[in-house]
């Protein structure tokens, strides 16, 4: 546990599950080795990664290392004034990818994901900026330099669900960061990332639970045809009033979440961990997964395309495990 405010999903490794069958093993060995290579490449260019068009370039060339498509918008922020506080839902590590080659933006993250193997790494040269969640008296420094960091014009992606779930209909949204566009007069862009497999709902990208990214990276390399699909949706800015960030909180998870922000949500007061109960939606996107014993079939399909340009993926990753999966206030 990290902190007070530390969040727990009810997923676990066992809902991810491929919505197609595996590619073959040496194709998936080739995408391991062409990940490798892409995050040599990334981490020996030292600060100039940080670069946005160097750090955009990166992101899409380890996406497309690991066979992940990127389906999105040209840009998620606005251009004058204050920057965009980008507020998006949890699934993947693979998020993070994802949003850096539509467009780089300043990421929040707790302090502990800099530790991690390869993705630590990666994450400081990307200009992560880490936050400390164990203490409650934190949060308004926090805040504060979220708003901060939006008042100079830099645009900031968060992850208010604080956890990853295996859908992208679940969680619920936290309002601390809400506060910081308020002070800043900083737009919200809310964003929708979901998983496909030549169309069809998969969970295969889903880093939950006690998953390792060893274990994560497995799947996603060999996973056929997956694709991440961003969504931009409009922008909530003080032309629809001036909400508290409660309220901010709630029209941005009603956008993300599919019109499904907290309901249902449980409180553990033992944890304080917020938790949904599976929703309808879920269980379609599980039952329309194959089981994993008939994830084995002898012959392949080749990978049909994907619209959009390809992103980079994971390669030869260490197996060192993820305490969890990122969370981010």
């Amino acid at each position: 546990m990290n902190g007070p405010w530390d969040v727990w999903s009810d997923c676990t490794p066992d809902c991810a599950a491929h919505a197609l069958p595996r590619v073959p093993a040496p194709r998936a060995a080739r995408r391991g080795a062409a990940f490798a290579g892409a995050v040599r490449r990334a981490l020996t260019d030292g600060a100039r990664m940080a670069d946005p068009v160097r750090l955009r370039a990166h992101a899409a060339s380890l996406l497309d290392a690991l066979g992940v498509r990127v389906e999105g918008p040209a840009a998620l922020t606005e251009g004058d004034g204050p920057g965009t506080l980008v507020v998006v839902n949890h699934i993947s590590w693979l998020d993070i990818l994802a949003l850096l080659a539509v467009e780089p933006v300043t990421l929040l993250a707790k302090r502990e994901v800099g530790a991690w193997p390869v993705v630590g790494g990666l994450a400081r040269r990307a200009g992560t900026h880490f936050i400390d969640r164990t203490s409650p008296r934190r949060l308004r420094h926090t805040v504060q330099e979220v708003s901060e960091l939006l008042g100079s014009g830099r645009s900031v992606a968060v992850f208010p669900q604080a956890t990853t779930w295996c859908t992208a209909d679940r969680g619920a949204f936290r309002r601390a960061t809400f506060q910081a566009a308020l002070d800043a007069e900083a737009p919200v862009r809310p964003v929708t990332l979901d998983y496909t497999q030549q169309g069809l709902p998969s969970t295969v990208a889903a880093f939950c639970g006690e998953d390792t990214f060893a274990a994560s990276l497995r799947r996603v390399l060999a996973a056929r045809a997956l694709t991440v699909r961003v969504t931009a949706h409009p922008l909530l800015t003080a032309a629809n009033g001036r909400p508290d960030r409660r309220e901010l909180a709630r029209r941005a998870a009603h956008a993300v979440l599919g019109g499904r922000p907290e309901a249902g949500a449980v409180v553990r007061p033992e944890a304080g961990a917020l938790v949904r109960p599976e929703t309808a939606a879920a269980a379609a996107v599980r039952r329309a997964t194959p089981a994993r014993a008939a994830l084995r079939p002898a012959a392949a399909l080749p990978d049909s395309p994907a619209a959009g340009p390809p992103l980079p993926g994971p390669g030869a990753a260490p197996h060192a495990p993820a305490p969890h999966p990122p969370a981010h206030v």
